[in-house]
């Protein structure tokens, strides 16, 4: 099963990049070896001119343009699904074993998914109640994909 980020806005040079780069390092690392590939970073500009909801409707289009057909859609707000690592594992590999192509996590730009998202992606997760910004959400994201890989894997790295 192929797994996509897809997010609205481009990193920059700094440590955020660096950490969601060793984490996709890591997973990709791994994934292979237990019927996953990836995962994908596919990040889309910011439409510069628009704001609201046009700006929401353009990005929500780029992200959901993003996933396959058939892809298991998850979208990141905060009013999400507070998954521990462990129930993201066994969502990661029940959709893989039930036959999924693709799981897209869509992370939108600040004004959040418009309501195509939310009707293409009913499962929302979320990092908690608080608003967290869009860099460091990927960066708790591969986190959390890699950990959920070593937790199918049996790796020592999640100890809990």
């Amino acid at each position: 099963m192929r797994v996509i980020i897809a997010a609205i806005g481009k990193m920059r040079a700094g440590p955020e990049k660096s950490l969601v780069g060793d984490y996709l390092g890591r997973t990709k690392a791994i994934a292979r070896n237990i019927g996953f590939s990836g995962p994908d970073l596919l990040e889309f500009e910011a439409p510069g001119k628009l704001d609201g909801k046009e700006r929401q409707a353009k990005e929500s289009h780029a992200l959901l343009g993003a996933a396959p057909s058939g892809a298991l859609l998850i979208r990141l707000d905060e009013r999400g699904k507070n998954l521990s690592s462990e129930a993201l594992a066994g969502l990661m590999a029940r959709h893989r074993d039930d036959g999924a192509s693709a799981a897209a996590f869509l992370i939108g730009g600040a004004d959040g998914h418009d309501k195509s998202v939310s009707e293409r992606a009913p499962l929302s997760l979320s990092f908690g109640a608080a608003t967290w910004p869009h860099m460091l959400v990927r960066v708790m994201l591969t986190e959390q994909l890699y950990r959920a890989m070593t937790i199918l894997t049996g790796h020592p790295y999640h100890r809990a």
